[in-house]
């Protein structure tokens, strides 16, 4: 017949380079030959509805089907992908891999073979190409469509609204409910219609990237997410439906899941006939017996499913293909079946290697361009491919990485791909690097007998298992210090780290900044950096209005923690007294309300000035105008604003008169979302005018005058300064305030530290000089008197107060000679004389200068009476609420030696102990700094000894780092303390061959960052930089006043 000519694809009509998918063979190894002799046309239906009819020789085995379609679609993660197709007795099965597709697919012409998503994994966040969630989503809208995803429906009209979103754009409403006429997505639309259509209005600026990121979130956590139900018997011959998934085995009565089988617990798979048994690991407290039998409709339902389940062990499990089993030579026993393509981790090894190319790729559904979509009217094909593929990061600055050398890996004939029917679409087409066989060299085998099955978790080769990843989850990692905090709000563990594929790659095309936008772990080359710069703005004041949109998005999560957590907790519970909940909630919701509108103006003004936006507007290259009419509207909200400070006390006081509301703030401060103290995030409003005032006049530097966002930066720079200055009393005395009774919670022995008069100043380590030598202790310098105290080992985790120093007629002097004891200081006071000895000559520099400011304090005001030691706080609460509260207290107290989650519940994360621990200290000075420098970004983060870098949403306040897998996320997955760490930038030894990266470095703790652009490396550099060094006296005026209340 001669050579096969291969009919233009997609992707070769963009000028795409020949590949032949992905290979997992070692170096000089070549894949097996195909088979040659007669050509077979097998129709493929695509996930968008398409159908490709592919011609591909009639031995070859089934691998090099979905090869091809794979190469059609250039789809790196095809591993996640099958071919299912029903065969001669209609039963729907998965194309086998590894035999003749002639002998599974009998009569070719009649049958139309589906490639749909087979293996679901626990977290759409390993799902690394945009392409790959593109087509689970697809898979998700197919699956709603068909009944297979049930759920209730609020999940329905929020999926649905999300698919809306990615088909045809923003929020119109006579738009979409002609769209929603013209297209069912789900049985029973039209009672779901006015739902979906005021989800889809939240869903404005919103990516197909993005929209399908969301879709895959809420459709992983419903119960039916990748399920194929499997009719089958219990032994009491009660109906059931059993699955496989990636935990394992579950079992359905009707749509509701009534047990599961782990991997873990399974020790065999098996099926005889048509029973389908499980034979499960020993175990003394469970109440099932060592085998379940389960009754299906017949043997080739039975093999059929348990076929499913030994590739989901093997796919999810294993390190690596499991090899092939020798041959028997007299006779052959149950069956030869065995998993054949790449396991997951080969998956996610290969994509975090970067061995692939970022490719374009069309949606045929979205009337709207994706963002890796293709380019309408290129001038020059292949060269605006390879442009577009560059500026496609857009302002992401995730890694990619240069494909290797192509090289086919298929030889003889290959298959030959054409249009099922005229006039069909094309299914989407993105390009991909050359590949082939997924076989990997030294896999380990697994027996796989129809009899028995022995399913053995390769995975751990004797070692623990690890949990199933999943979003929110932190692996185990040394690279985080033994200070990063748990979202629980305990210390955890110093090998707690984020998972390595929080953050799936994507690019940025939207005011929304969301979780698909990292190349993680894909260096990105020169090129690609340089046509990313060309792309997008440059001006420094896009960068600024960018701050304001980032840090905007993290102050209104801020908000919700009040209107929205906050407030739906105390409404479930009666521990708040009316009048409170009417000080605190209709002063916070107009703020929320406020700055919802505000944030969503500044993303619409930076979609313009990266030209995402079709809009017909002049000079929108500003954000003067914005900043301007906003900080005007915020004057009529300063009713509220003064209302705070009102708040903040009220709740303090009512804390204090009431254990049970005490105990209820506390249970709050527990949850994940209150990743500060709750008391923090009242004051929240206050810090963010002071924020506006710094952007503005940073603004007004930059704009020369005669710039035409230099009057409005300067009018609303002038606004804002008037509001700073009029609250600027109200909030030192309220941080004060609200750092007294931060501190008030790490103290026990000790009465009435709130105080009217009292200023905190100092708190930090040092060794107190005993007759047992040096002992470390944790001392809190006010302007009254100096406490000392010692690490309690409580449940609480709480300071025992030792003693008391006042400061009136105190005296300080160095004497390290006297003692021999280096940076030593003694201490004289009235009654007592202590010896200290600080870490460094810096932190003694440090105290000497506080102490002796606060010995100066106690002379001019010796009113105070710093007599407040006792050996138990007073207690005026009623006895009703005492009681109850004891106990509470005695139940908690068992639980801490129980639960590590419930250890240190609150009070093991806090400023005392991170100063505790770093062998440091902190001012109330340098707390005004870093409340004026909190920001919030995307940075790319690298470990010392990995090679690629992950994409996270980064938050800055509080002295500490918060890592979220996006700016959506309501609660942090890990936090970094920063005192103690130096801030330096990488050297040349250190092979970091990128721009805008600098280096955290704490004892072996070695973390890099890099930065988007020079004005947010500095601006990162800036505010670290106040957390990792103490502001200078110096910087007292321009925070210090009146504190007394």
């Amino acid at each position: 017949m001669g050579e096969i000519e291969q009919r233009p694809t997609p992707g070769s009509r963009l000028g795409a380079p020949e590949n032949s998918g992905i290979s997992t063979l070692e170096r000089g190894q070549k894949p097996p030959p195909t088979p040659s002799g007669k050509l077979v046309s097998i129709k493929i239906q695509m996930l968008d509805d398409t159908q490709e009819a592919f011609e591909v020789p009639q031995r070859a085995p089934g691998k090099v089907l979905l090869d091809a379609v794979c190469n059609h679609l250039n789809l790196v993660e095809g591993d996640y992908f099958g071919l299912e197709f029903p065969d001669h007795k209609k039963i729907t099965v998965w194309l086998d891999l590894l035999k003749p597709i002639v002998k599974q697919i009998r009569r070719p012409k009649h049958v139309v073979v589906k490639f749909v998503v087979k293996f679901f994994p626990p977290d759409h966040t390993q799902l690394q190409e945009e392409l790959t969630r593109y087509l689970f989503a697809l898979q998700v809208k197919q699956d709603l469509a068909q009944g297979r995803l049930t759920c209730n429906d609020t999940s329905a009209a929020l999926l649905i609204s999300h698919i809306v979103q990615s088909e045809i754009g923003d929020f119109d409403e006579a738009l979409d409910r002609e769209h929603l006429a013209k297209n069912k997505y789900i049985p029973q639309q039209d009672a779901l219609e006015d739902k979906i259509v005021e989800f889809h209005h939240n869903h404005i600026g919103q990516t197909p990237a993005e929209s399908d990121f969301q879709l895959l979130e809420i459709a992983r956590r419903l119960e039916m997410y990748g399920i194929r139900l499997h009719p089958a018997k219990d032994r009491e011959g009660t109906k059931i439906n059993l699955a496989v998934a990636n935990t394992g085995i579950l079992v359905f009565q009707g749509f509701t899941k009534i047990n599961a089988f782990n991997w873990a617990k399974v020790r065999k798979l098996s099926f005889k006939r048509k029973r389908f048994l499980i034979k499960l690991r020993p175990d003394a407290n469970s109440a099932y017996q060592d085998t379940l039998e389960f009754l299906m409709a017949s043997r080739d339902f039975c093999k059929s499913f348990w076929k499913i389940c030994v590739e989901h062990h093997a796919f999810f499990r294993l390190f690596e293909e499991p090899k092939p089993k020798p041959k028997p030579v007299l006779f052959s026993r149950g069956s030869s079946f065995r998993f054949s393509g790449r396991t997951q981790k080969q998956v996610l090894d290969y994509v975090k290697e970067g061995g692939h190319k970022k490719v374009q790729f069309e949606r045929k559904h979205s009337k709207i361009h994706s963002i890796r979509s293709l380019a309408s009217q290129p001038t020059e094909l292949n060269s605006e491919v390879l442009e577009q593929s560059q500026q496609s990061a857009s302002l992401t600055f995730g890694e990619g990485a240069e494909s290797p050398g192509g090289q086919s890996c298929q030889q003889g004939k290959e298959p030959k791909v054409s249009p099922g029917e005229p006039g069909s679409h094309p299914s989407p087409v993105p390009r991909r690097s050359p590949a082939g066989n997924k076989q990997a060299d030294g896999a380990a085998s697994a027996p796989t007998e129809e009899e028995e099955e022995v399913v053995k978790d390769r995975t751990q080769q004797s070692k623990p298992q690890p949990p199933q990843p999943s979003t929110g989850s932190l692996t185990g990692s040394p690279h985080l210090s033994e200070l990063s905090v748990n979202s629980q709000g305990g210390v955890a563990p110093a090998n707690v780290t984020l998972s390595p594929n929080l953050s799936p790659d994507t690019k940025q095309a939207s005011p929304l900044i969301s979780p698909l936008l990292n190349d993680q772990a894909c260096p990105r080359t020169d090129d690609e950096d340089e046509g990313r710069r060309k792309r997008f703005p440059t001006d420094k004041a896009y960068f600024i209005a960018k701050e304001v949109s980032t840090t905007e998005r993290t102050y209104l999560k801020d908000l919700e923690v009040i209107t929205s957590w906050f407030q739906s907790t105390v409404s479930k519970e009666d521990a708040m007294p009316e009048a409170l909940k009417s000080l605190i909630f209709p002063n916070f919701e107009p703020l929320h309300k406020f700055h919802t509108n505000f944030l969503k103006e500044i993303e619409q003004r930076l979609a313009l000035w990266e030209g995402r936006s079709n809009a017909q507007i002049r000079d929108y290259q500003r954000i003067g105008d914005v900043m301007l009419k906003n900080i005007q509207g915020m004057k009529h909200l300063a009713v509220h604003l003064w209302k705070h400070s009102e708040a903040l006390e009220a709740l303090e006081n009512g804390i204090k008169s009431s254990r049970r509301l005490e105990n209820f703030c506390r249970d709050f401060e527990l949850q994940k979302v209150c990743y500060l103290p709750l008391n923090t995030f009242l004051l929240r409003p206050l810090h963010r005018l002071m924020h506006y005032k710094q952007v503005l006049e940073r603004l007004c530097k930059h704009h020369p005058p005669s710039h035409a966002d230099f009057r409005d930066c300067r009018a609303a720079l002038a606004g804002i300064t008037e509001m700073v200055a009029q609250l600027h009393g109200t909030m030192i005395k309220m941080e004060n305030f609200q750092k007294l009774h931060e501190l008030k919670k790490d103290l026990i022995g000790i009465d009435n530290l709130v105080v009217p008069g009292r200023e905190f100043i100092r708190l930090g380590s040092l060794s107190k000089l005993s007759g047992k030598g040096l002992q470390q202790r944790m001392f809190f310098l006010f302007n009254d008197v100096l406490l000392y105290t010692s690490r309690g080992l409580t449940a609480s985790n709480q300071f025992k107060v030792h003693g008391q120093l006042p400061l009136y007629g105190m005296t300080i002097k160095e004497s390290e000679d006297e003692w021999g004891v280096p940076h030593c200081l003694t201490l004289r006071g009235q009654r007592q004389s202590i010896i200290v000895a600080a870490s460094s000559q810096s932190e003694m520099e440090k105290w000497v200068e506080d102490i002796q400011m606060a010995i100066d304090l106690a002379e001019k005001n010796s009113s105070l009476a710093p007599e407040f030691l006792a050996s138990s706080p007073p207690d005026n609460k009623s006895p009703d609420e005492a009681t109850a509260a004891d106990q509470e207290s005695e139940d908690d107290l068992s639980a801490s030696r129980t639960s590590l989650e419930r250890q240190a519940p609150h009070r093991g994360n806090t400023m005392v102990h991170v100063c505790w621990h770093r062998n440091t200290s902190v001012s109330m000075v340098d707390f005004s700094v870093a409340v004026e420098n909190q920001l919030s970004g995307n940075l790319l983060r690298k470990f010392k000894n990995s090679n690629g870098w992950q994409k996270l949403w980064v938050v800055f306040t509080n002295f500490c780092l918060f890592f979220y897998k996006s700016h959506q996320d309501n609660h942090p997955l890990a936090s970094l303390p920063l005192l103690g760490y130096s801030l330096t930038i990488p050297s040349e030894s250190e092979n970091i061959h990128k721009d805008y990266v600098f280096k955290l470095h704490f004892k072996s703790h070695v973390y890099y960052f890099r930065a988007e652009s020079e004005y947010t490396f500095e601006r990162w550099m800036e505010v670290i930089r106040s957390a990792t060094s103490s502001a200078s006296r110096a910087h007292v005026s321009s925070h210090k006043e009146s504190l007394v209340y």
